[in-house]
């Protein structure tokens, strides 16, 4: 059944496009290479001809480590601090950018926030269904049956997270994968989490306390001053924020492309004529 919203985590599908599209042969005449750029409008179109959805919006990294999370956090994602951005992605990022603007798909990124941020944010104001494309296991958090779902790329292709998935694969409610992650610590985020709490101490204490909000404020469970400070902090870093001061956007358009001149431009000068011409037949299809 097609979905009313299709929200993309951008910045994790360019990365897997990077990664994923040898570099051999995905160059421009003058030699810029653009494989990140090939392999994002493919994957986006062949999401839209899967998935069907009526409305889409690309949410944007602008700040890959906010400053204000590291604060609360100074392990919060380090491994972001030495090369965020691969160098020869970050010529393809505005690339991109102005494609999508062409074609016609909304691509919005917040100063001093994550994409994670902008998605949260929009589904709390979109109406109806809504699924969430990303490699972050932090919008999990999002995840509200039968409203809203997660399309997690595995090696068997995208998996569909609902709150079941949640609880089976990590034995919590579905809603609360965000004080799970908290409580166990996630690696990959620099999350540290409590000393000596794994996964299934987390998930039972989940499971207890129903919240990490709620931990604190229960006097029976006896948080050493120094675990109450890292939850205190984990609390306003770890969840997605919900309340970023931007406008759901219009998530489509009355025809594709929007801007013909332009997009023909690009696509002279980027030579991706075969992807965005199948970005722009999945959009038109798709009503």
């Amino acid at each position: 059944m097609a979905c009313d919203w299709l929200l993309v985590d951008g910045s994790s599908m360019i990365f897997r496009a990077f990664y994923g599209v040898p570099q051999d042969g995905a160059r421009t005449r003058d030699g810029r290479l653009v494989n990140a750029v090939r392999g994002f409008l493919d994957r986006l179109a062949r999401l839209i001809a899967q998935r069907q959805p009526h409305r889409i919006a690309v949410a944007d990294d602008a700040d890959w480590r906010p400053r204000w999370r590291v604060e609360l956090i100074p392990s919060y994602k380090t491994h972001r601090a030495g090369e965020p951005v691969p160098p020869a992605l970050i010529p393809q990022l505005p690339i991109i950018r102005d494609l999508l603007a062409a074609v016609g798909v909304d691509m919005v990124g917040v100063p001093d926030y994550e994409a994670e941020d902008v998605i949260a944010t929009w589904s709390a104001h979109a109406g109806g269904s809504i699924e969430i494309v990303s490699g972050d296991r932090d919008l999990f958090a999002l995840i509200e049956d039968p409203r809203i779902a997660v399309l997690y790329p595995e090696r068997a292709g995208l998996s569909v997270i609902d709150e079941a998935e949640v609880t089976r694969r990590y034995g919590v409610p579905g809603r609360h994968y965000a004080d799970y992650a908290i409580l166990r610590g996630d690696p990959s985020d620099g999350l540290p989490g409590l000393k000596g709490v794994g996964d299934k101490s987390a998930a039972q204490m989940v499971r207890r306390h129903g919240s990490v909000g709620a931990m604190l404020a229960d006097p029976d469970a006896r948080l050493r001053d120094a675990d109450r400070d890292y939850l205190t902090r984990a609390l306003q870093v770890v969840p997605p924020r919900r309340d970023l001061q931007i406008a759901l956007p219009e998530g489509r358009r009355a025809h594709y492309p929007a801007d013909p001149a332009t997009l023909s431009a690009l696509i002279e000068r980027d030579g991706v004529d075969g992807p965005a011409a199948r970005l722009v037949a999945a959009l038109t299809a798709t009503r």
